[in-house]
This record gives structure tokens, sequence and C-alpha cells, in this order.
């Protein structure tokens, strides 16, 4: 394996070309094993990786904690190199339902107050809204990010899932560093509007979704049964018709990968790799093995042949199902 490294956009810091999202080990896939979630973090660490990426709302600022305590026993090295990226302004209940998104300036900064204690940290790396707060000004929601960085509590802006005018408006108020959202072989929808106003700003993409939820890991099985609190359950690409259609579009793609002697994770993974130096991939790796399984597509080189092969085995806009119910699907600009 060979790590190398990306930069977030033209301002901000340098990271692995693959990053860590640790979302599932607190929320929204079924259980997960503390120990085993901490290792795994560490093996990341150990590896190179040095983007490791989180939300306050995942498990109600589970998942911050459980970053603070594998950042706060891993190697003085390792913890040093770590850069930690946050998404804040999601509500939710006591019984984790949801209940919309507050970008509020002071809200803002609430947030962040406590995101620091639970890390365990002195500042966040990059910092961005979950999503866009449809009753406040991004420029507000921004300047407020801005006000941290100028106090050193934050050190870049980032986005979440917004379309290309809100970019646009955000990065007209501060430098943004980067732009997560969802990117995968069967997800591609940033290619027509969004990606090219990045590329025209200077702002790098964290691609999260690249195995879209462990569909097109190669790992997936029509009969799996889900948790009802798995976000899978309900997801409209995961049900009946539509989930044996993706799983055809896998074994398609798995044809391929076996020509090339690699896993259909590893192919997924360095498909998205190859869309350019700007995108850093998130795996959502919850066990060490996972997590070794995703690194090995860093040794994954695709050429023009193998390229061809899997547009024409998934070419865009072949997967049935939207990515979000329509409920969750409303709250994305597109």
């Amino acid at each position: 394996m060979t790590m190398s490294t990306r930069t977030l956009g033209s301002t901000g810091p340098q990271v692995s070309a693959l990053g860590l999202g640790c979302m599932g080990m607190s929320a929204l896939y079924g259980g997960a094993d503390r120990a085993e979630s901490i290792a795994t973090i560490h093996a990341a660490l150990e590896a190179g990786v040095t983007l490791i990426d989180t939300g306050d709302f995942y498990g109600m600022g589970h998942n911050e904690l459980l970053i603070g305590e594998a950042l706060r026993t891993a190697p003085a090295a390792r913890r040093e190199q770590a850069r930690v990226s946050v998404k804040f302004g999601a509500l939710r209940g006591p019984d984790g339902g949801w209940s919309g998104y507050d970008g509020r300036p002071a809200a803002v900064k609430n947030f962040a107050a406590y995101s620091l204690q639970r890390l365990g940290v002195d500042h966040i790396d990059v910092y961005r809204p979950a999503r866009l707060d449809t009753d406040v000004p991004i420029e507000e929601t921004v300047g407020a990010i801005a006000e941290l960085i100028e106090k050193g509590y934050v050190r870049h802006v980032g986005l979440s899932e917004v379309g290309a005018e809100t970019i646009r408006r955000a990065a007209a108020v501060a430098p943004v560093a980067d732009l997560q959202i969802e990117y995968s072989l069967i997800s591609r929808g940033i290619e027509e509007s969004v990606l090219p106003v990045t590329r025209e700003l200077g702002i790098s993409v964290t691609a999260y979704g690249v195995l879209s939820r462990g569909l097109i890991s190669g790992h997936f099985s029509a009969d799996r049964q889900l948790a009802a609190d798995d976000f899978r359950a309900h997801s409209p690409r995961f049900q009946g018709e539509n989930l044996r259609h993706n799983l055809n579009l896998v074994e398609a793609l798995r044809k391929i990968a076996e020509q090339k002697g690699v896993s259909v994770a590893q192919i997924a993974i360095a498909w998205v790799l190859s869309r350019g130096e700007d995108i850093v991939p998130l795996v959502g790796a919850r066990t060490r093995e996972r997590l070794a399984e995703s690194l090995g597509a860093l040794d994954v080189t695709l050429d023009a042949a193998d390229l061809a092969a899997i547009e024409e085995a998934v070419p865009a806009g072949a997967a049935a199902g939207e990515r979000y119910a329509a409920a969750q699907l409303a709250q994305v600009e597109r």
C-alpha cells in the first residue's frame, strides 16, 4: 500500500489520499463494537490516514467522544498527524429523531464549543454545516465559522451537500477548503454542475458514500436482514426490485475486479480516486478488516481500458432508486 497525499482545496490542509468516515461506528448502520471501532481508527492512523471525519450529531455526540478517546490513546506522532473534519447543525431529539438544521451564528459557536470538548482538541481542522439551513443565509453561517477561525478554534471552512449557487455565495464570504458530498459510481450527480464550480474556485471534494453504504462493496446480498435502526432498511436503493437491479450492477463490476485481481470495493474506491487529485474518498470502514480492504484501493491502477469497461458496466444514472428517501432528499441541494 502506498499512502499518497492530497490537499483540501487551495487553502486547506494536506491530508491522506483516503479519509476515514466514522459515522457507522456510532449510528445509522446497526450496532458497532466500541473496542473494534477504536482499534480501526488506530489502524487507520498507523497506515498513514490523516483525515478523520465525524458529525456532532452522530449518535448525539457519541462519535466525537469515540474519536476523542481514539486520539487520546494513539501514539503522540499519530495523534498529531490527524486532521479532524466535523459537521454540525443537524437537530435531533432524545428518541433519535430529526428536527431540522440550525445555522445561526450563535448556534454555530455553541456547537463548536461542545465539539471541542468532546473531541478533546483545541481546534477543529475543517468545520462545516451538515446541510443548508434554509432559514439562515449561508453568508451568516460561514461568517460565524470565519470568526471561529480568527480566534483559533477552527482552521478551515467546509461545506456539505450544497449546490453550486450556495458554494459561490459561501466562498464570497471566506475561503472554502472543501465540499463534502456523496460521490460514487452510482451517485454521480455532482459531475454536471457542482464539480465544475468547486474546480473553478479551488475547492476540493471529500466524497462520502464511495461504496454507496455498502451496496457496491461486493459484500451485500439480496437476502441480508437489516436492523430497524439501519439507515439502509429504509433507503430506496436497498428495496425490492431496486436492490436486485443494483446488485446486478455490482456483479458486472465484480467481473472487472476479478480480471484485475482486486475486490469490488477496491475497484469502486479506485474509480473515485481516479476522478481527480481534488477528490478525497472517505471510507466508512467499521472494522480493521474492512479498512485493510479499502486501503488496498490505493495500489489499484485503472488505465483507459479499465475505466471504459467500468463505465460500460455501471454507466452514469444506472442505479435504481434515489440515494435518500423523499423526506431526506428534500434536505439536500441538487
